[in-house]
């Protein structure tokens, strides 16, 4: 398994490090996932990143009852947990590395390439799984596969992404792709360009709901100034970007998760912003606004539970050309 490329392995009792001259990968079995990203000795993880199933519901999904029809999701969305993990190194599936297994590798294992698959099940009903693979390769390339499996009698998805959520609050983002807010069937006012937005807005609804979406996006840079590592006190801007893969992605860049926007009925009763929560979506379902009073988003806007979805995209580092 030795070779002569940068990739650093080390198989812990429960985890895998993956590391090179400026980056250091954690993957976690118990935790379900990528634990720690450190690009440039700046930890760019505050949480485990999950699946996502829910956006906040705006007044027309009240309006039209989906929250209702498809509040499993939000459950989903809170409490999907990972049930296998599979690690293949250059291209071999091997042996879950944890002990007593981990015991034959060495402390100086390389590698070209490694993938480390993490299956999420979801509390629904019927249950269905996620599949989520993080591909890392020389030099430290990273790249994200998301693959969710379609079930019968599953109700309609709010979104399928990824949630990052990060140490501390960002300064503001970068993003290639559509001007403003935009959604499924909200994006004829969009303009293709590159734009620059200050901090995490959120939308100020008399009712806190979703916001902040961005459709068709080529890459977002998330800039921020600080960590919460007493020893370093350089508050000099540090970046990470995410890229397409393959096709365009929608992203939002918030203070909040769905979660606790859900659980505000007032701007008020929202939490002191701590956090940047980065959304990496492959797909939404549109917002509607026909009215608020019953009548549902346009069909074509929908987005099924009962067929598989797919998305990929690539994590790169903040000085990268996008």
């Amino acid at each position: 398994m030795a070779n002569t490329t940068n990739l650093n392995l080390t198989f812990g009792d429960v985890t895998l490090g993956v590391s090179g001259a400026r980056f250091r990968y954690i993957f976690a079995y118990d935790r379900g996932g990528l634990e720690s990203l450190v690009r440039d000795g700046k930890e760019w993880l505050y949480r485990t990143p999950v699946p996502v199933f829910w956006r906040a519901t705006t007044d027309n999904d009240r309006g039209n009852g989906f929250s209702q029809r498809s509040a499993m999701w939000l459950g989903a969305d809170l409490f999907t947990h990972c049930t296998h993990v599979a690690v293949a190194v250059d291209g071999q599936a091997i042996p879950l590395p944890i002990a007593p297994e981990n015991n034959r590798y060495t402390d100086h294992e390389t590698a070209e390439k490694v993938a480390i698959t993490f299956t999420y099940t979801t509390p629904t009903v019927p249950a269905t799984t996620v599949d989520i693979t993080y591909e890392v390769i020389a030099g430290g390339g990273l790249t994200v596969a998301v693959h969710y499996h379609g079930a019968a009698g599953l109700p309609e998805l709010p979104a399928l992404g990824l949630r990052i959520v990060m140490p501390t609050l960002a300064q503001g983002f970068d993003y290639q792709g559509l001007s403003g807010e935009t959604y499924p069937d909200r994006m004829a006012g969009g303009q293709p360009g590159t734009y620059h937005v200050a901090g995490l807005p959120v939308t100020p609804y008399l009712v806190p709901q979703e916001c902040g979406m961005h459709m068709a996006t080529d890459w977002v840079t998330v800039t921020r100034e600080r960590t919460l590592n007493n020893a370093d006190p350089n508050h000099q801007a540090f970046q990470l970007t995410v890229r397409e893969h393959g096709t365009p992605f929608a992203f939002s860049a918030l203070p909040y998760t769905p979660a606790e926007l859900e659980n505000a009925t007032h701007q008020e009763e929202l939490p002191a912003p701590r956090r940047t929560v980065l959304t990496i979506y492959g797909a939404v379902r549109g917002v509607g606004g026909i009215d608020s009073w019953g009548a549902d988003v346009e069909p074509q806007y929908h987005l099924a539970g009962d067929t598989d979805h797919s998305f990929q995209f690539e994590i790169v580092a903040g000085d990268a050309q996008v």
